[in-house]
């Protein structure tokens, strides 16, 4: 998770940019956070998706292979 002041730099660059424009060193910097943030919402995303099973209404587990194979994968690593 990114930190609360970083959060608010993405947000005050933001506005920024929408009301004046930033710098050369500002857009760098807007630029690094935001693939920070990405990174971080992409990590939270695939290990919330690691985690999923999938049951059909007659209680069947029919969890697709490409998350199954992703567990697997998760699972050898460590």
């Amino acid at each position: 998770m990114l930190s609360k002041d970083k959060l608010d730099r993405i947000n005050t660059l933001a506005k920024k940019a929408k009301a004046e424009g930033l710098t050369t060193k500002e857009k760098q910097e807007q630029k690094t956070l935001r693939e920070e943030y990405l990174k971080n919402v992409r990590k939270s995303f695939k290990n919330q998706f690691k985690s999923m099973t999938v049951v059909d209404p007659e209680g069947k587990d029919v969890t697709p292979q490409k998350v199954k194979d992703l567990k697997n994968r998760e699972k050898n690593n460590h």
